[in-house]
C-alpha cells in the first residue's frame, strides 16, 4: 500500500499531463522541494522546446537533467547552498518580457531550500527562525506563515519578481487540505495571510525568535504582495499529486487483495502522539466490537503531524506517532500498523517510518526499552531501531506526506 501511495505520488506522469502552453518566447524552469529534481527531469522529457533554469533540492535528492541545472542545499534547517541557489533563481527570473514562461516546479521542502532573507536578517537568523519552529509543535500552515514574513522570496514574492512575464505553477502538495499557497511556504503563489496574524501565532507558539527578527515582525517592513495585485493576473497554478490521491490507491491495492478500506482523513494535523491516541481508539473499537468498521479492515490516513519536542532522542513524525500508538495498542495482537513519511524521510533520520503491532511494547520491555520513558525523550527511532522494524526506503522522489496503514484483523 505504501509503494502504491508514493507510485501515485511520482511527477513522471503528473507533469506530463500538466503542461502548460508553450510561449512565444524563453522558458525558464525554478524550483524547490523535496521533488523538484524528479519534476524538473519529467519536464525535460515532456517538453517541446529548450528549457533553461535551475531547481534546489535536498541533499541525496538529485537527478541528472541536461537542460535545468539541479543543486542540493540543506533541509530541514537551510544553509549556503541554499542562500546561493535562492538568488540565482531571482537573477534567473529578473528582466523577462511577457512573451517568456516561467515554469515554478514546486514541492514539499522548499521552504528551508530557498532562504532569502529579509533586509536585516541573516542567513544565521533564518536558521535560527527554523530551528524555532521546527521544535515549536505548530502546524505546517502556521510555521510557513510565518517564515514567510522574514522572506524576501515566499508568499508571492518571487512570482511577483517574475513580470510581466506569465507564470505557470505545479505543485505537489504536502500539506493538508493541499493549498498551494502553503507549500514551501508559496514563493510563486501570494498568500492572504497578514503579519497581525503572524504575530498572533509567534505569541501563541512561543517562539524564540531572533532580537532582529522580532523587531521586523512587529512593524510592517518586507509585507507580501497581495493576491489582487495585477502583476499576478497571468500565473496559474495546478496540484498536480497529493496525499488524497495516494490514499485512494493505497485503498485500491487493499481491496484489490480482498480487505476493505477506510479512509478517515487525508488531512490530519495535530501532535504526533495526541493524534496516535485517536487512531488506537479507532483500532481498539474495531478490534473489539466491529464498529466504525467491521474487521478486517485497513483504515489510512494522511496529513502533516507535528513533534513537540521535550527530550534529546532521535526520530521523526512519524516514528513518535508509531511509538504511542504501539503503547495505546500494547496486547493487541490482531492490529499492525505502519506510519511513514512518503519522501522516505522521517524528520532527519535515515528512515522513511516504521511498523508497529499489539507485541511492539512488550518487544521493547524484553529488549531493556521502557516505551513511555523512550517517547519521553523523543526516542522513537532508537525503539523501533532497537527491534529492527524500521522502514527504510531512501528519498522516493516525491513528498505528499504522512502515510499511515492500520489493519485490523
Amino acid at each position: 500500500m505504501f509503494r502504491g501511495a508514493v507510485a501515485q505520488a511520482q511527477p513522471s506522469l503528473a507533469v506530463r499531463n500538466n503542461l502548460p502552453t508553450v510561449p512565444k518566447g524563453r522558458t525558464v524552469v525554478i524550483g524547490a522541494g523535496k521533488a523538484s529534481a524528479q519534476m524538473a527531469k519529467a519536464l525535460e522529457e515532456a517538453w517541446p522546446g529548450p528549457l533553461t533554469g535551475l531547481v534546489v533540492t535536498r541533499y541525496g535528492y538529485a537527478e541528472a537533467c541536461e537542460q535545468i541545472e539541479i543543486v542540493e542545499a540543506a533541509h530541514p534547517v537551510p544553509d549556503q547552498a541554499g542562500f546561493l541557489a535562492a538568488r540565482r533563481i531571482w537573477e534567473m527570473v529578473s528582466g523577462l518580457s511577457p512573451d517568456d514562461l516561467v515554469i515554478a516546479l514546486i514541492s514539499g521542502g522548499g521552504s528551508a531550500l530557498l532562504p532569502a532573507p529579509a533586509m536585516g536578517l541573516s542567513l544565521d537568523d533564518e536558521q535560527a527562525i527554523n530551528r524555532a519552529l521546527l521544535s515549536s509543535g505548530a502546524p505546517i500552515g502556521v510555521m510557513n506563515l510565518i517564515r514567510n514574513q522574514f522572506s524576501t522570496i515566499k508568499g508571492g514574492r518571487l512570482a511577483a519578481q517574475c513580470a510581466p512575464a506569465q507564470v505557470a505553477t505545479l505543485v505537489v502538495s504536502d500539506v493538508p487540505g493541499d493549498d498551494p499557497a502553503i507549500v514551501a511556504s508559496g514563493p510563486t503563489i501570494p498568500s492572504a495571510n497578514s503579519r497581525e496574524l503572524a504575530r498572533k501565532y509567534a505569541t501563541l507558539y512561543d517562539l524564540d525568535l531572533p532580537p532582529v527578527a522580532q523587531k521586523l515582525l512587529a512593524g510592517t517592513d518586507n509585507l507580501a504582495p497581495d493576491p489582487c495585485d495585477p502583476v499576478f493576473a497571468r500565473h496559474t497554478v495546478r496540484t498536480i499529486a497529493s496525499a488524497s490521491l495516494s490514499l485512494d490507491a493505497a485503498a485500491a491495492h487493499a481491496r484489490k487483495h480482498g480487505m476493505e478500506a477506510a479512509i478517515l482523513s487525508d488531512s490530519i494535523e495535530g501532535e504526533a502522539r495526541d493524534v496516535a491516541q485517536v487512531h488506537a481508539a479507532l483500532a481498539r473499537e474495531v478490534a473489539l466490537r466491529s464498529r466504525p468498521f467491521n474487521k478486517p479492515v485497513v483504515m489510512l490516513s494522511g496529513g502533516e503531524t507535528t513533534v513537540t519536542l521535550r527530550g534529546k532522542g532521535r526520530g521523526g513524525r512519524n516514528a513518535e506517532f508509531l511509538l504511542a500508538f504501539a503503547i495505546a495498542i500494547d496486547g493487541f495482537e490482531g492490529i499492525s500498523a505502519l506510519a511513514a513519511d512518503t519522501d522516505g524521510i522521517d524528520g532527519s533520520e535515515d528512515n522513511a517510518g516504521a511498523f508497529a503491532d499489539g507485541t511492539t511494547a512488550t518487544r521493547l520491555r524484553k529488549a531493556g526499552i521502557d516505551p513511555l520513558a523512550a517517547l519521553a525523550n523523543n526516542d522513537a527511532y532508537s525503539a523501533f531501531d532497537a527491534l529492527g522494524d524500521l522502514l527504510v526506503t531512501k528519498p522516493t522522489g516525491t513528498n505528499v506526506n504522512d502515510f499511515r496503514a492500520i489493519i485490523v484483523r
